[in-house]
């Protein structure tokens, strides 16, 4: 996943609503959307690692407040420094599932995993467990509560203003405001157009993140699309009392391969 941007509104009859892009290498298998056999997870899955860059579970709640919602969430993505990166460091996929197959809070598995998040590449990671919203960037082992409103993070701490993150944020925060209620089918394909924005930034506004120019430029695009690589994933997710919707349309190197919604219900 390698974009990110939610609406955190704790008071709201749906509370959560994320719109992300997961770019992967169009070569590594995956699976699209679905209910994982025997598990409580929802969500697409690295055939390779056999983990998951966005998911939605059931959870018991256990250890956490009265009103807790039943809904879990775990979105990850990496953070782009081709001079730290190990190719031999274990799937990071597996920080989000494990968060998902659990019943800690947000908070516990946060410390917890801040004592081992360096034996990973780096990656920053969203988490919500039917309460607190929180945010994790492993560089710097900082766990901190995602504030009211809207946050964005792509392959940079949260919130800094590459031209792709500012460009999905702003559509993102318009969107909702216009299409504040309206039904949710027309909201998820809004959101999904968005995700769907592959214009490249000026050179005078790119990161320099030690990738060669011309991948600079490709990677600026909300939707990246190159020879080998690419958005693989746009997913939509909206969280509320009765549970969570998820809409993902997938890709591949030829383009468009299908547009599926799972519910996962309380």
């Amino acid at each position: 996943m390698c974009l990110i941007t939610l609406s955190w509104q704790p008071a709201h009859k749906t509370p959560l609503i994320i719109a992300a892009n997961r770019d992967e290498f169009y070569a590594r298998p995956a699976q699209q959307l679905q209910h994982w056999p025997g598990q409580r997870i929802l969500a697409g899955k690295d055939m390779r690692a056999g983990g998951a860059w966005l998911g939605v579970a059931k959870t018991d709640s256990t250890g956490l407040a009265p009103g807790t919602g039943c809904v879990r969430l775990a979105a990850l993505t990496n953070y782009r420094d081709p001079s730290r990166h190990n190719a031999n460091a274990p799937s990071r996929g597996h920080i989000t599932t494990t968060f998902l197959q659990g019943s800690m809070s947000a908070a516990a598995y946060l410390q917890k995993l801040s004592s081992t998040a360096h034996v990973y590449n780096p990656f920053n990671l969203i988490l919500f467990d039917g309460q607190q919203l929180m945010g994790f960037e492993s560089r710097h082992a900082r766990a901190f509560e995602l504030p009211s409103g809207i946050s964005s993070v792509s392959n940079a701490d949260f919130n800094t203003p590459w031209p792709k993150l500012v460009r999905l944020q702003q559509d993102f925060e318009k969107t909702l405001a216009t299409q504040h209620g309206t039904n949710a089918p027309d909201l998820d394909n809004e959101l999904l157009e968005l995700l769907s924005n592959d214009a490249i930034a000026p050179d005078a506004e790119l990161p320099q993140t030690g990738v060669a120019s011309g991948t600079e430029r490709a990677l600026s695009a909300v939707f990246v699309r190159t020879a080998d690589y690419g958005t693989r994933a746009c997913s939509v997710v909206s969280i509320g009392p009765h549970g969570a919707d998820v809409t993902e349309r997938s890709f591949d190197a030829h383009g468009f391969v299908a547009q599926v919604k799972k519910h996962l219900s309380c």
